[in-house]
């Protein structure tokens, strides 16, 4: 059973910097693939999520939060489409967040951010400890994404759907089955 590490807050601005392709040198006994440089990583041995973690604490230079997932997760939620009614825009970005732990709760949803006016961030669904939504690539939407975590009351990071996609083909590869 492959595992999927997404780390949050890394290598974005300067802050929490690191270079993934080195750490996944050290953890080629775990086969480690790295994706991007945001801190997503498919580990494709078999090892424990608090094995994993305590390994990833002692090689990162700093501390982070990590989100560890099972694959099968990642490849049934995918399966199921969270974006099926919602059309592809070039000017509309998906993404899904990465939850910590189940949100205090769940506001109605969809949830349109700002609340009034055209939206930068829309999320749409919520599966688990995945949240999908899609934004506008404009100067305040960063903001709107970081009010996520304080509405859900939770901890979140966030990925770009091609990254979910990336990790899927990764997966499919290994023989991750849902």
């Amino acid at each position: 059973m492959a595992l999927v590490v997404f780390l949050r807050g890394v290598n974005v601005g300067g802050h929490r910097r690191f270079r993934p392709a080195a750490l996944v040198k050290e953890l080629a006994h775990l086969g480690a693939v790295n994706i991007g440089a945001a801190g997503t990583f498919v580990i494709r041995k078999r090892v424990s999520r608090a094995a994993l973690r305590a390994e990833l604490a002692r090689r990162l230079p700093f501390e982070t939060q990590m989100m560890i997932c099972e694959g099968r997760e990642i490849v049934n939620v995918v399966s199921r489409d969270p974006f099926a009614r919602e059309m592809a825009r070039p000017d509309i970005v998906r993404f899904v967040s990465v939850l910590s732990r189940a949100p205090r709760e769940l506001p109605t949803l969809p949830l349109h951010l700002p609340p009034r006016g055209p939206w930068l961030v829309r999320v749409i669904a919520r599966d688990g400890p995945f949240v999908f939504g899609q934004y506008r690539r404009h100067m305040k939407t960063i903001g709107y994404l970081g009010t996520l975590d304080r509405m859900l009351g939770t901890s979140a990071t966030t990925r770009n759907w091609n990254t979910i996609g990336t990790v899927i083909k990764i997966l499919k590869a290994d023989g991750e089955r849902d």
